[in-house]
């Protein structure tokens, strides 16, 4: 074995400031007239066998790629989802439902930086090229492997300069682009799109700044103190880079969700679609005259997918910001809530359906679209495939945007919260039927002991539970299914031979609660109040949080951070933390003494909290029976299979279990679930994504359990599989950290024995 150059390690942190998201002299030099060999601090190369390369020279370490001979596309998953038209689907059949209960672990990588608190993910669908895996770690380090062996070839950490504050939100995955012997990853970090030599993990230090860009910049106005991430990634549309991005959804400024296209040589952009219009722009009408110039969201996080010979992208977006009070945005508010059919090359809007208007319950259409093709009338229409939060699932063609299943509008109830205008109706697909529950009633509420249920019924009595689009109150409204779905992030899975779409979903209410906030200037002092307004929704007004949704507590705080480091961690944020940097030095300092007890200095008696929304919650509560149960009666999770031809639920099976109710009797009640199917023409739909940790391999035809195994930490992400040396493996990342199980930072690969 011959390792071919080792960067340097440079002894501070001032020589790599110029690569740091943080940057020396802030973002706006950051990476200036740097040297090249510095680049090379970030990333770390493996030994290789002295066979992969022609010479030992640090060129030839360079553009080096081990590895056998490129496979037919079919047999790799060569893009997030799958493919470009984010099916989840395999033509390998090597491993079958006759054979799937042989598989045994092939290879195990531990990415070895979870973090012991339990709060890191790893929510990475990889790909797999020419042999080669590409993924993410818990602390969003990018790498390579040998995707036979496991073994890594090189590793990625845009945050080893020290940083660590900067590891903000999760990843999802990567992208690869080709041409010829060129080859670039593109992967997202904090608020930095980096793009990586696929062979060595170097920066391309003519991408952007020495290899990167901010994608807080060019979007139309300054954001360079909000949150800007791109947490799914990008598609690859000849040499455009089309991305989404993730922006804060709280009441505080957010953002626009503008969908932009990067060259993937330079990093400039290309094309800008705006989500919230300008004057002048289809749309504009939708929102009050102003709102381009302030308003937020509208964001597409959720990945998005491309229809290469028709030349046209398909993007997903989210709400507009804020989710849960619209008072400042009325009016339909296009394009939050849609799908967006644009021409690939230039942003173009070629078509548009909105699947909620003025969202008020933070309806974002949570997956890719699936590009499908369907019978209808004994011809095939090339389709596209939305799954939606609330558990239905639209069908369009592609070409026109018409719904090949009716779509209603129905009238929608009124809201009662102050300078709040509803939008009078709601759009619902006639079929397929939804594959989660639509309404809790007293019928619904579980019956796991009569004391559950009590509980249950007394506090369903004194909130309003109407179905869909019941408006967010202060008396508290039940979200059902909930605000993760439904239909959730980790995508569905379409089989073209059957034309069955495969859909997990989740059955758990929540319960939203609004608090009218006095004027600003009023109200008593200005740490609780600002505390009320930007950190409450996630901690909880009594600071305990909630550990499911990886809100920790913040009761003691000042045992563990100083004074000086709370307020570093405010503006800068960390994990699934935002940064609170546009809050004033005063509110900052606010919220620090009303966090440490300490007296608020006279002056600032005077102050007003930002942002002049008249509304906060009371945070994202699960509603939940006394024991911790969910408060509806099982399943609370679902795997579901879905005819589009016909618009009809072939069949729809719980998913996983919680092995203490089994224990006491209860037939398996279905988890809270999250990461997404694939399926396989060997017959087989896999699937990670539940509280119990286990993996697990259904007949795609019955819905019935072939194989399940159990994962060193939750697999919740999406599998991929694929093939090397005519061997067919399947992976999933078991990185954990959800629903209050522990972390990990695994990638297991599966695969039969020889």
């Amino acid at each position: 074995m011959i390792t071919h150059f080792i960067p340097p390690r440079f002894p501070g942190r001032e020589e790599l400031a110029f690569f740091s998201p943080r940057g020396r002299g802030g973002d706006s030099d950051c990476g200036q007239g740097g040297d090249p060999l510095m680049l090379g601090a970030m990333a770390r190369l493996v030994p290789l066998p002295a066979a992969a390369f022609a010479s030992t020279t640090l060129l030839v370490a360079a553009v080096a790629l081990a590895g056998p001979a490129p496979k037919s596309p079919q047999r790799e998953w060569p893009s997030h989802g799958g493919d470009a038209g984010h099916t989840q689907y395999s033509p390998l059949e090597q491993i079958d439902a006759t054979n799937v209960q042989r598989l045994e672990v092939a290879w195990t990588h531990h990415t070895g930086d979870a973090r012991d608190d339990g709060r890191s993910q790893i929510q990475c669908n990889p790909i797999v090229v020419d042999g080669v895996l590409y993924a993410t770690s818990a602390q969003l380090a990018a790498f390579a492997l040998d995707a036979a062996t496991g073994r890594e070839r090189w590793r990625f950490d845009p945050f080893e300069a020290g940083a660590k504050e900067h590891a903000l939100g999760v990843n999802r995955g990567v992208v690869l682009w080709k041409d010829g012997d060129e080859r670039r990853v593109f992967f997202s970090a904090g608020q930095r799109l980096f793009a990586l030599d696929a062979g060595t993990g170097w920066p391309i230090k003519g991408f952007g700044r020495a290899g990167s860009v901010d994608l807080r910049e060019g979007l139309g106005r300054d954001a360079s103190s909000l949150y800007v991430l791109s947490t799914t990634p990008g598609a690859i549309y000849r040499d455009l880079l089309i991305v989404g991005t993730r922006v804060h959804e709280g009441p505080g400024p957010s953002a626009p969700g503008h969908v932009r296209a990067y060259d993937v040589r330079t990093g400039a952009i290309r094309w800008t679609f705006h989500t919230i219009p300008g004057p002048g722009e289809f749309g504009h009408d939708t929102w009050p005259e102003d709102a381009w110039t302030r308003a937020g969201g509208a964001n597409a996080w959720s990945g998005i997918s491309v229809d290469h010979d028709r030349g046209l992208v398909f993007v997903p977006t989210g709400s507009p910001a804020w989710d849960f009070w619209g008072g400042d945005r009325h009016g339909a508010n296009l394009f939050g809530n849609c799908v967006l059919a644009l021409r690939a090359a230039t942003g173009e809007r070629v078509w548009h359906f909105q699947a909620v208007h003025h969202d008020l319950w933070d309806r974002d259409l949570p997956q890719a679209p699936i590009l499908a093709t369907v019978r209808r009338e004994g011809r095939d229409v090339a389709a596209v495939v939305q799954v939606t939060k609330s558990g239905h699932v639209f069908v369009f063609d592609r070409e026109s945007g018409t719904p090949l299943f009716p779509v209603e509008e129905r009238e929608a109830p009124r809201s009662d919260l102050k300078e709040e205008l509803t939008w009078p109706t709601q759009p619902f697909p006639v079929k397929p039927p939804p594959f989660s529950r639509q309404i809790l009633t007293e019928e619904g509420v579980t019956d796991l002991s009569a004391q559950s249920r009590q509980a249950v019924l007394e506090r369903l009595r004194k909130v309003r539970s109407g179905g869909q689009f019941v408006p967010p109150s202060a008396q508290g409204t039940v979200i059902f299914p909930g605000f993760d779905g439904g239909g959730e992030w980790g995508g569905s899975a379409f089989d073209p031979e059957s034309r069955l779409l495969y859909v997990n979903g989740n059955e758990m209410a929540w319960i939203l609660e609004m608090v009218e906030l006095p004027p600003p200037g009023e109200g008593g002092a200005l740490g609780a109040r600002t505390f009320a307004q930007h950190c409450a929704v996630c901690h909880g007004a009594d600071g305990k949080g909630d550990p499911q949704k990886q809100f920790p507590s913040i009761e003691g705080v000042g045992d563990r951070l100083s004074h000086p480091d709370f307020v570093d961690l405010l503006v800068k944020g960390k994990g699934v933390m935002p940064p609170f940097a546009f809050l004033t030095a005063a509110e900052q300092e606010a919220v620090a003494a009303f966090m440490f007890g300490e007296p608020e200095p006279e002056h600032w008696k005077g102050e007003a909290a930002q942002a002049g929304r008249p509304y906060t919650h009371l945070g994202y509560n699960r509603f939940l029976d006394p024991d911790g149960y969910p408060a509806v009666k099982p399943p609370w999770g679902t795997l579901n299979a879905i005819d589009l031809d016909a618009g009809e639920i072939r069949w729809s099976v719980t998913l996983g279990e919680l092995p203490e109710l089994t224990r006491r009797g209860i037939p398996p009640t279905g988890t809270e679930n999250y990461g997404g199917p694939i399926v396989t023409k060997g017959g087989l739909v896999f699937i990670g994504a539940t509280k119990d940790e286990k993996f697990r391999a259904f007949d795609k035809q019955t819905g019935r359990v072939l194989w399940e195994t159990s994962l060193p930490a939750g697999g919740y992400a999406t599998p991929a599989t694929y093939e090397v040396n005519g061997k067919q493996y399947v992976v999933i990342a078991a990185g954990g950290g959800k629903m209050g199980t522990k972390s990990g930072d695994a990638y297991v690969a599966f695969a039969l024995p020889d």
